[in-house]
């Protein structure tokens, strides 16, 4: 098997509409020109922002006065239209107007004195957007449809808002004012960020309450433990990918994912897992293809242990869960003789989302006692030698087999030849959970000549047992209606 090096690899984001941002205005002029509804709320984001706001509402802005008595506000109202000269040193320039000419010519104002520029409701005009907000300010979240449904987006805002507590608003600004003293410590990279995840943690486990200074003097207590047993080290966290469909990661598996400084993943990981990494890891494929070039598992393992050693997160991501034929074994014995932390985050395993995608159970009572799991697959890539053959026959069993594909015709002579009913039902599952699934229901006669039906690339994964009829008689039924 020849040997296949592992490649960094670069970090591709879906193509954006436009790119979010959040613009500091405080103290920073802005120009507003409109009497509208629309021109009114503007200014009150802008105001609520911090901006030295100048609004230019001709002879109707008394809708502004209300606006202007606040004595936190910064806000100059000018009873006349705006003029080019009124945009020297702005930051931001918004207007709500109607005529295309003076539309034109706010825009050509406002860009030649270097301030970007939105009109209300006219996105072919804008160099930026305002999204719909969620405020909990100093945590902000803003939604934009790039201006194409609006509705849509305040839609999302309100579900948004029902998800996110009003008391995550204290979290942020404990976030704010317990920063200077984390920033003071001077600590390295890992530690201060094992600081902001257990503030994370305890923020997110009760977000309905204020913070307190008992909740501060707990976290830099631990903050003080981890500091006087830092050795240098990083830590690695074996992460269950779980089958393909991304929605069925764990919330402790995107967690970890998101505090990674270096993933090393699997072919069998979807693009769409990769998805909620953090966006400053470093990404490297370590694939293991079965049946072709390979990382070996060694490698991978001085991988992991040398950039632990530099003090990394290293999330090691697997395809289904790391504890079933994931080599995780070999893993965790690497890190521990190196004296590196390891934990391991389980994830749904191809199994269950195959047996999922086919809207059956993998122990109905009326047809199995047991469950077991095997590889078709062994260390030099051939039929183990030593599986059980009288269990693989058991009747009451249902077994899944991974990694089948080549082997599946010698499962079948050894497993017959043990007394498996040859009528058994058997379905072969490509790509499990992912929209490219495909699959075959079979005997276990028939079902080994009938694999290459399949793409010849891909995870397979066999079930067999008398559980799984219903999909061997949905698959016949069909067959008769096409004959028909």
């Amino acid at each position: 098997m020849s040997e296949r090096r592992p490649e960094t690899t670069a970090r591709r984001i879906e193509p954006l509409a436009t790119l979010p941002l959040f613009h500091k205005l405080a103290g920073r002029k802005a120009v507003l020109a409109g009497s509208s509804e629309g021109a009114l709320w503007k200014a009150e984001l802008l105001a609520a922002a911090g901006a030295e706001l100048h609004i230019f509402a001709g002879r109707d802005s008394a809708s502004f006065a209300a606006l202007a008595e606040d004595p936190a506000a910064r806000i100059h109202i000018h009873a006349r239209r705006w003029s080019p000269e009124d945009f020297d040193g702005a930051a931001l320039a918004v207007a709500d107007l109607d005529e295309t000419d003076e539309i034109r010519a706010f825009v050509a104002a406002a860009r030649a004195a270097g301030a970007p520029v939105n009109i209300v409701d006219k996105p072919e005009f804008c160099d930026f957007a305002f999204g719909a907000l969620v405020n909990r300010s100093p945590l902000v979240v803003a939604v934009s449809t790039d201006g194409a449904a609006p509705v849509f987006g305040q839609a999302i805002r309100a579900k948004i808002e029902a998800l996110l507590p009003a008391g995550l608003k204290g979290w942020a600004q404990a976030a704010t004012d317990w920063r200077p003293s984390v920033q003071a410590r001077e600590l390295p990279f890992a530690l201060r960020r094992a600081f902001w995840e257990l503030f994370a943690g305890k923020a997110m486990a009760e977000p309905e309450r204020e913070p307190t200074q008992q909740d501060a003097a707990e976290l830099f207590a631990k903050l003080a433990q981890l500091e006087s047993s830092f050795d240098g080290k990083g830590r690695v966290t074996l992460v269950g990918a779980g089958p393909g469909d991304p929605e069925l990661l764990t919330l402790k598996a995107i967690r970890a994912l998101q505090s990674a400084d270096i993933i090393l993943y699997d072919d069998l990981v979807s693009p769409g897992v990769l998805e909620f990494a953090r966006r400053e890891a470093k990404r490297m494929l370590v694939g293991k293809t079965g049946y072709g070039p390979s990382v070996k598992q060694g490698d991978i393992n001085a991988l992991i242990v040398s950039l632990a050693s530099q003090g990394k997160h290293v999330v090691r991501l697997k395809g289904g869960d790391p504890g079933i034929f994931g080599r995780a074994g070999e893993e965790i014995e690497a890190c521990q003789a190196a004296g590196i932390p390891v934990a391991i985050v389980p994830g749904i395993s191809a199994a269950q989302g195959a047996a999922a995608s086919l809207g059956l159970s993998l122990t109905h009572r009326d047809h199995a006692r047991r469950l077991q799991f095997v590889t078709g697959h062994s260390r030099k890539g051939e039929l183990p030698d030593d599986l059980d053959w009288r269990a693989m026959a058991d009747p009451a069993a249902s077994t899944v087999i991974y990694m089948a594909r080549a082997t599946l015709p010698g499962f079948r002579e050894k497993a017959l030849a043990a007394g498996l009913d040859p009528q058994t039902p058997a379905v072969a599952v490509l790509a499990a959970t992912r929209p490219d699934e495909l699959r075959i229901a079979a005997t276990i006669e028939t079902l080994p000549e009938r694999l290459a039906e399949l793409s010849a690339t891909g995870p397979v994964l066999v079930l067999l047992g008398r559980a799984f009829g219903s999909a061997l008689a949905e698959a016949e039924a069909a067959a008769d209606r096409r004959r028909a």
